[in-house]
């Protein structure tokens, strides 16, 4: 309870993947998703662990949401999710918007009943990014609030630009839900 989330690479390269398949992604956003994927992530690994991680885990198929949910439960606490901060590959959005997806997002949706209210309206396209699955994602950890910035200041000096913090535990939102701010 308390920790911050923090994210070390951008997320959206599912609906990327899916509309290069199609001929419909810029090239240069593929190429920007391409290095994001083989970025290693032990620098990072490493970086968290000096900033007092209390819990980590890859973001891969189960996208950002069905990570976040596994930490939650395993932890037994709820998270407070800023969408605004989570970084997001260029195109990634506009992607999902014109209805690209993975063959594992539809699998992902059933994580939206964690959500402690209900999105709606804009919420519901800000969200979609949330269940996008990708391949060799980033971490996401729980990090000591007192250590967050730090952590991340340290994980963008390493090569790890997109690094933020996306949000924080809180027992208040309950056990495994997560409140999008």
């Amino acid at each position: 309870d308390g920790d911050a989330l923090v994210l070390t690479k951008a997320i959206g390269a599912g609906t990327l993947l899916a509309a290069n398949r199609a001929a419909a992604a810029a090239g240069r956003w593929i190429d920007d998703a391409l290095t994001g994927m083989t970025q290693s992530s032990r620098a990072a690994a490493d970086i968290l662990r000096r900033h007092g991680a209390t819990a980590c885990t890859d973001i891969t198929g189960f996208g950002l949401l069905g990570h976040l949910l596994e930490m939650l439960r395993a932890s037994g606490t709820g998270a407070r999710l800023r969408i605004e901060t989570v970084p997001v590959l260029d195109g990634a959005r506009d992607c999902l918007a014109r209805g690209y997806r993975s063959s594992l997002h539809e699998s992902n949706r059933s994580n939206l009943a964690a959500l402690v209210e209900p999105a709606t309206g804009a919420t519901v396209q800000a969200i979609e990014i949330l269940l996008d699955p990708q391949t060799a994602g980033g971490l996401l950890a729980g990090i000591p609030a007192a250590q967050a910035q730090g952590c991340v200041a340290a994980l963008r000096a390493a090569g790890y630009p997109a690094a933020a913090v996306i949000g924080s535990c809180s027992s208040s939102v309950g056990p495994g839900g997560v409140l999008i701010d």
